[in-house]
């Protein structure tokens, strides 16, 4: 899995330009937490698609990120959590144990 870690804001309207080009990932990660391990795991096991880009958001030390990507993209905060963006927008998001590679390739 070659995670692209997002730190800040500005890479944020990056992520969402790049979005009209190729699908982008933002996975919301809490390193406390056992389930979101897991979840992290999981898609680290998996086979990744390609021809899509897949960031790693620190919750515990970026928590104003989070909160930003929640409000602009009108998706309620989880943790676990993935938000697929294609066309500058989001078109997929799921949480908790619901999160598989599997469900993210056939939504690309």
């Amino acid at each position: 899995m070659n995670w692209i870690p997002l730190e800040a804001e500005s890479q944020l309207r990056v992520i969402i330009d790049k979005s009209t080009k190729r699908p982008q990932v933002i996975f919301k990660h809490s390193t406390r937490c056992p389930i979101s391990k897991m979840i992290m795991n999981r898609l680290e096991k998996s086979e990744q698609p390609e021809n899509v880009d897949f960031y790693y958001l620190d919750l515990l030390k970026f928590r104003s990120l989070s909160n930003k990507i929640a409000d602009d993209f009108q998706i309620r905060h989880e943790s676990p959590q993935v938000i697929l963006l294609s066309g500058g927008k989001p078109v997929y998001n799921e949480d908790h144990s619901a999160i598989t590679m599997e469900d993210l390739t056939a939504s690309v």
